[in-house]
């Protein structure tokens, strides 16, 4: 399935909107965790476990009691990390190495995204909340490094995560990007209304199964709302549309 501005969805989507809106771009910039991957992988729930583990040895917790001081500075800061930062004055770099040690292995080759990734015009970025190392080890292991021009951060982005504004100028700033050449993809509908706001094309990535997977309600939610212009179930899929039309 796919949808557009209009609220269309699967076959009928409006392809001449798809065509008009992705022939401008020429920057292509993914989130990671849930996006480049599906969440069904269970990746990300390794990383999810880890940081109520770290909760809970913090503030001396019940896993139950860990869980719900974790998912409430998730939802109000942007990340866990931001509110440990904040409400408890950790530093930063312990945190992000120990929920990051996880098993990447359940990650599997994707030759089909990585075709398509490969075909978009311009340049390709990867924006995450997590840490550089994190994402290198997913690309690596989807087969798709090779395609990305660069990967920002969470430290990047001074520990300030998405979605607050300023990580996003910043980034563009950086990078040298012109936000109405840019289309931003992610599975989150939240993270995609600075982007919006800037004038990027948005495309919210939700996979068949996603409500299976262990995740917060709210994390479903927006999916009609203004500042998402597409949805899909399938990225590789959506980029094999609109990486023809996209073409100079």
């Amino acid at each position: 399935m796919i949808a557009g501005p209009n609220r269309t969805t699967g076959g009928g989507m409006d392809e001449a909107a798809l065509a008009a809106r992705f022939r401008a771009v020429d920057v292509w910039i993914f989130d990671l965790d849930n996006t480049l991957y599906p969440a069904a992988t269970d990746l990300f729930a390794q990383v999810d476990v880890r940081i109520r583990d770290y909760v809970m040895e913090l503030v001396g917790a019940t896993a139950d009691e860990a869980r719900r001081l974790q998912k409430d500075y998730y939802r109000r800061y942007g990340t866990t990390l931001r509110g440990l930062m904040l409400e408890h004055g950790i530093s930063p770099d312990g945190f992000l190495e120990y929920v990051h040690d996880i098993d990447h292995s359940v990650v599997a080759p994707d030759p089909h995204l990585g075709a398509m990734i490969e075909r978009l015009p311009g340049r390709r970025f990867i924006m995450t909340n997590g840490t550089r190392r994190h994402a290198e080890k997913v690309a690596d292991r989807l087969g798709i490094t090779r395609h990305f021009e660069d990967v920002f951060d969470i430290v990047a982005a001074d520990l300030l995560p998405k979605p607050h504004r300023a990580t996003y100028e910043k980034f563009l700033g950086q990078a040298g990007i012109d936000p109405t050449r840019a289309a931003m993809f992610e599975d989150l509908s939240r993270n995609l209304e600075v982007p919006d706001a800037l004038g990027m094309a948005t495309v919210l990535v939700v996979p068949a199964g996603t409500e299976t997977v262990m995740r917060e309600t709210w994390e479903f939610d927006g999916r009609d709302a203004p500042h998402v212009h597409w949805v899909t179930d399938h990225l590789a899929g959506f980029l094999e549309r609109v990486a023809p039309t996209a073409t100079p």
